[in-house]
């Protein structure tokens, strides 16, 4: 199977999609909070911002048909503490270059460049907090495949809305090489 063909990757962010800044309690799809017994299964933890997680996002990623890959600091520490709190396993893990970025690229957010090559040309999804419109004229410029760079508002996390947006842009993607959604 070339490139092109594979099923898009999806770079995941941790702190503001999957945990947000905000503390909204997490909300299941029919928009009810979800149950304190359901966040707070893991109230043993280091970091009390995991109870802000929502148990059910991992089912809809997992939906979504996209290879899933951890673009976070969190790094190998997402699939020790995040993964298992939301039921999805463990994924790849995108490993961040050292060093300062170049002077001309400060608007340019630090994981970009790193993902658009990790992505090697495939097309990908990235959900992040700090997604800004230098990045989306980069990833344009500078990537061959397709790529739906989604910001999600850190106050509230990863929402339907954004599933939403998400899951059109796969069925067009899907569309556009003749798959069925």
């Amino acid at each position: 199977m070339t490139a092109g063909a594979e099923r898009p990757l999806l770079f995941l962010d941790v702190d503001g999609p999957l945990i947000p800044i905000g503390g909204v309690p997490p909300t299941g799809s029919d928009g009810r909070a979800v149950s304190a017994e359901a966040t707070n299964a893991w109230d043993e933890t280091s970091n009390p911002l995991l109870s802000r997680l929502n148990p059910m996002h991992g089912d809809r990623l997992g939906t979504l048909g996209c290879e899933l890959v951890w673009a976070t600091t969190w790094m190998a520490d997402a699939n020790e503490e995040v993964a298992p709190r939301i039921g999805l396993p463990e994924l790849p893990v995108v490993d961040w270059p050292e060093g300062d970025e170049e002077p001309s690229t400060r608007r340019l957010h630090w994981k970009t460049r790193a993902l658009v090559a990790w992505a090697a040309g495939r097309s990908f999804v990235w959900i992040d907090d700090e997604i800004s419109e230098a990045d989306r004229a980069w990833v344009a410029a500078n990537h061959p495949g397709r790529a739906l760079l989604h910001r999600v508002d850190p106050r509230v996390g990863l929402s339907d809305p954004d599933f939403v947006a998400i899951e059109r842009w796969l069925a067009t993607w899907c569309y556009q090489r003749g798959q069925a959604t």
